[in-house]
């Protein structure tokens, strides 16, 4: 035992050591309930100033209730006493409420998806300054706003403001200082003087202050009695300890610093409620009706358990049997912590009470449906399937099938699905498609469909794909033309067989479809026919072309044309667009010619050019070349005589 006590006693000597000669607070620190605040300027970092917090085993500030702001506002209100050198109209400073990279904003939660450093479930209260922006690519920082040029009021708590975090060296726009927050399992009473002197507590979290409202578990005091000379002082040490559960005391009794000159004149004698004085000076500490003295022998306590609010957060005390002991309750939603002293929230969404989604609230929680579902009316069940193809609430273009929580688009024959979303349908070019050319000619692609057609001569087989030659008729006529003229005028005239039309009842509908895709044909295109008087163009004897005729009956005798003419229909356009194409072949090909003419012709004079070039420059130079041989027969004219008589001789 005597052993402990040394141990003690260095121990309060070394702490003495640490906090001699502070007459005064040095820090700002506030100790309500069972945490202490502490409050320092540095322009930091959050995780910097995390790191400090976490040296002397506390964690950036938490701000979970008003309560909680207001203690948080005071000990702000000390550094701002003390601190002439921040001259900045606006000041931040950190808090432990953050929000990790990849996590986004959750708008219908209070503290919108961030949380507290030192863990914890998400609280109700909060105390923002504005909306928050919706990012989720870095992480995010909560500091509390000031405006340092006005006072702080308790009605006018400091906002909340995210941001980024800062890193070393670049702390943020504004930022001031931090704020850290220590718990503990319990505090003591601040030491009660009777006389003249002074008191300095220690903390765990090496902070001395003079002034503390509450003690935290585990420091130490130093108590300097007296107010002359420090020979004539009494000096006293004191622990704080954990005297049963849930009591912290001292361990000393009586007022400290007494005094029969003073009595209780000085600081109502050191006691809690009332002061009694004696005849000899000395004087004792009572309490009031309801109350009790404490083992201290100053301090008051009511007798009702429940008077000192040992119950924390949201929860109500309950008095036990003979009001002697009391327990904690928790409202709807909540539950009793670890302590039973603290209520904790219940999520509720453990048990699976919705049908689909669950969503836990502080006290409460919130179902909510699927994508595609939405909820349902009374006695419709919990969720139902949305019907995304109702009436004008379909988002496809063409076709929308209902699924169970989805939907899905589907196109007419001759579309395909397109869009990002797959909504949209988009026209197929048949005539271009993988599966090569579907017309044996001409293809002109349509909006959901194509249709062939021929050059001039030929015409469309009963399939609408294939061509097949005009119908002609061979060897000489039966008749004379004026009686084959007759004729036709007639009506007698017939197409082959081989070559006639397909045959249509009385409504226009063929009679057999062909089991490969047809192109689409109007009702109301025109047909493509020949005068009965046009010859074939080979100019042969007796070799006549003959239209084809479609009949809208398979009667094939003699019949009579309206109005007693010759019966001619109007050119369709697939011959129009066939003699069209054709042209452009034929000018196509022809400029192609002219083309390659052209290119060959100034190819062959640059060729010709160039080996004039060459020749002149393999040619040899030399000084003969300015030089040239006089005629052989001028000089043999000059070696004669032209006096002679006779041509030749001298005489």
């Amino acid at each position: 035992m005597a052993t402990s006590m040394g141990l003690l006693l260095l121990l309060l000597l070394l702490l003495r050591q640490l906090g001699a000669g502070t007459g005064a607070d040095t820090e700002a620190v506030v100790c309500a309930g069972t945490a202490c605040y502490t409050a320092h300027s540095g322009k930091l970092s959050a995780a910097e100033a995390q790191n400090l917090c976490s040296q002397n085993g506390g964690n950036l500030a938490t701000v979970k209730s008003e309560e909680e702001a207001q203690h948080v506002q005071r000990v702000l209100a000390q550094l701002l006493r003390r601190e002439a050198a921040l001259t900045a109209r606006m000041g931040k400073f950190w808090i432990g409420l953050q929000r990790e990279k990849g996590k986004c904003l959750d708008p219908s939660l209070p503290l919108k998806g961030f949380s507290w450093v030192g863990g914890g479930e998400d609280t109700p209260y909060s105390n923002w300054h504005k909306e928050l922006r919706n990012s989720c690519i870095s992480k995010r920082c909560v500091s509390l706003l000031l405006d340092l040029s006005q006072p702080l009021l308790p009605r006018r708590l400091p906002k909340w403001s995210e941001g980024p975090c800062g890193s070393p060296g670049s702390p943020g726009s504004n930022i001031e200082g931090f704020v850290c927050k220590f718990s503990f399992k319990g505090m003591c009473r601040p030491l009660a003087l009777g006389g003249p002197g002074q008191v300095t507590y220690t903390t765990p979290f090496q902070t001395t202050s003079s002034s503390l409202e509450a003690v935290p578990f585990a420091s130490a005091a130093n108590v300097f009695c007296g107010e002359g000379d420090k020979d004539e002082s009494q000096s006293h040490y004191f622990l704080c300890k954990e005297k049963a559960p849930d009591v912290f005391d001292w361990g000393s009794s009586g007022p400290l610093c007494v005094s029969p000159k003073y009595g209780c004149n000085f600081n109502n004698g050191g006691c809690h409620q009332d002061c009694f004085e004696g005849g000899d000076g000395s004087f004792l500490c009572g309490c009031r009706p309801g109350f009790r003295l404490l083992d201290d022998l100053v301090t008051c306590t009511s007798r009702n358990p429940c008077s000192s609010s040992p119950c924390r957060g949201g929860a109500t005390c309950i008095l036990g049997p003979h009001g002697k002991n009391y327990t904690c309750r928790c409202p709807q939603g909540y539950q009793l912590d670890s302590s039973q002293l603290d209520c904790v929230d219940v999520d509720e969404c453990q048990d699976s009470p919705c049908a689909q989604e669950c969503v836990n609230t502080p006290g409460s929680f919130r179902c909510e449906c699927w994508v595609g579902y939405e909820p349902g009316g009374p006695g419709e069940g919990a969720c139902q399937d949305v019907d995304e193809c109702a009436l004008g609430r379909s988002p496809c273009a063409q076709g929308c099938t209902n699924t169970e929580g989805s939907f899905h688009c589907s196109c007419e024959e001759g579309y395909v699905l397109a869009g990002e979303d797959g909504t949209q349908c988009q026209d197929v070019d048949e005539c271009v498609g993988p599966g090569g050319p579907l017309c044996d000619s001409l293809c002109f692609n349509t909006q959901g469909s194509f249709r062939c057609g021929c050059l001039p001569g030929w015409v469309l087989a009963p399939n609408g794909v294939s061509c097949t030659m005009g119908p002609v008729s061979l060897g000489p006529a039966s008749g004379t033309p004026d009686e084959e003229y007759k004729g036709e005028r007639e009506g007698s005239t017939v197409p082959p067989a081989a070559t006639a039309s397909p045959t249509r009842n009385l409504e226009g509908t063929p009679k057999s479809a062909p089991t490969t895709r047809r192109p689409s044909l109007s009702s109301d295109a025109p047909v493509t026919s020949v005068p009965l008087e046009m010859l074939a163009p080979s100019g042969s004897p007796g070799l006549r072309r003959e239209p084809s005729i479609h009949h809208t009956t398979a009667a094939s005798g003699p019949q009579e044309p309206a109005g007693g003419g010759s019966s001619v229909a109007t050119q369709n356009d697939d011959g129009t667009d066939g003699q069209k194409l054709l042209l452009f072949y034929i000018l196509g090909t022809v400029v192609a010619i002219l083309l390659l003419l052209a290119l060959a012709l100034g190819l062959l004079v640059y060729r010709k050019r160039r080996a004039k070039r060459e020749e002149k420059k393999e040619k040899p130079q030399n000084a003969a070349d300015s030089y040239s041989w006089v005629p052989e027969r001028a000089e043999s004219r000059a070696m004669e005589n032209q006096y002679s008589p006779t041509p030749g001789t001298d005489c």
